[in-house]
């Protein structure tokens, strides 16, 4: 089934084997269209190249009912997409753009698509197991809206599961890591406020990257987590060490992470900017999210339960806060299982003999 497409629009195939879109009017100039196919903005910026022609064309690009790029828009304007978490809608909007790139792809009728379909897509992605399993659950979000929304019966991603690859996931920082960041950035960088911030709140990178006076209530930091799409709400308390670092600054009005003209940083831009003082300081292979993960590690060394660790961390999943109880116990056992090991000295000493 063809699609319904503007006058004067054009889709090229590019070298790599992607997808661009063009505005043409006769054997006019192409001009690119950068924006995501079916978005608003891409119809934004299609009246806007038509109007400098002096043509005005109000005809919506509109999917073929029950292709699989009807099916996703469609998606995209339910309760369901809009309950996700702002990243995880990037990074699902990433990955179908490309799915919907594919030739025949986007028109491919929904009922069409079955277990097979589904396997075979992870197969070709299997070489890298995270970009297969990230493609699966958007994949399967998409048909499982189809089935409770009664516009599809069956949901072929059901039995299809991809095994996740045996790695130590992001690297923990050593406290060695620590003292090597704080001897390159002292009190008072802004680079030593990023990672304070997240040494002594544990907040993700997002998170952390708007925090602020705002949400400082008495000396309890308080705040909705940006994940949980403001489900959850952490109560932080300002520990002294970090008082010492903000009081020391540079810090913003609106984030205490702050760029140099005082203005908050956007999550992937401190994240870029936290790497590149990692590796000026020498801590190499570490990100954000292996801080947050050896403050997990601490306070359930220290004796945080499951529950506390949820409260401070924003989990909503238990087994998420247990990985580092059940770490935590492992430790104290061992230390103490370790003194049964011991056993008298049964053989004189050189001196005794």
């Amino acid at each position: 089934m063809s699609r319904p497409r503007h006058p004067h629009l054009q889709r090229h195939k590019t070298r790599h084997g992607k997808f661009n879109w063009y505005f043409q009017i006769g054997s006019g100039p192409l001009v690119r269209i950068k924006e995501d196919f079916g978005t608003p903005e891409f119809d934004k910026k299609y009246q806007e190249i038509a109007a400098s022609y002096g043509r005005t064309i109000v005809t919506k690009i509109r999917a073929a009912t029950g292709t699989l790029e009807w099916a996703w828009l469609s998606y995209k304007d339910s309760g369901a997409w809009k309950g996700l978490s702002k990243a995880t809608r990037r990074q699902r909007e990433n990955i179908m753009k490309n799915v919907l790139a594919e030739e025949g792809t986007a028109t491919a009728k929904i009922t069409d698509i079955d277990e097979q379909t589904i396997r075979d897509g992870v197969e070709r992605r299997i070489h890298t197991p995270f970009q297969a399993k990230n493609w699966l659950q958007t994949i399967r979000g998409l048909f499982e809206w189809l089935v409770e929304s009664k516009k599809l019966k069956v949901d072929p991603t059901a039995n299809v599961s991809v095994k996740k690859p045996k790695t130590r996931g992001f690297l923990e920082w050593t406290d060695q890591d620590i003292e090597k960041y704080e001897k390159r950035w002292p009190l008072g960088t802004r680079e030593r406020v990023m990672l304070d911030v997240y040494c002594y709140t544990g907040l993700r990178r997002g998170d952390a990257a708007r925090v602020g006076p705002q949400h400082v209530y008495g000396n309890t930091i308080s705040m909705p987590t940006e994940k949980s799409q403001g489900n959850t709400v952490v109560h932080l308390p300002l520990l002294d060490v970090l008082k010492r670092t903000l009081a020391a600054g540079p810090t913003g009005k609106e984030s205490f992470i702050c760029k140099i003209d005082g203005t908050p940083y956007t999550k992937e831009s401190l994240g870029n900017t936290f790497k590149d003082a990692c590796v000026a300081a020498g801590v190499l292979d570490k990100s954000a999210h292996g801080l947050r993960k050896a403050a997990a590690t601490r306070a359930a060394d220290n004796g945080a339960t499951a529950h506390e660790l949820m409260a401070i961390f924003g989990w909503i999943d238990i087994k998420e806060a247990e990985i580092y109880t059940r770490a935590a116990d492992r430790k104290r056992l061992a230390k103490h299982a370790m003194t049964k090991l011991d056993r008298p000295a049964s053989e004189p000493t050189a001196a005794e003999q």
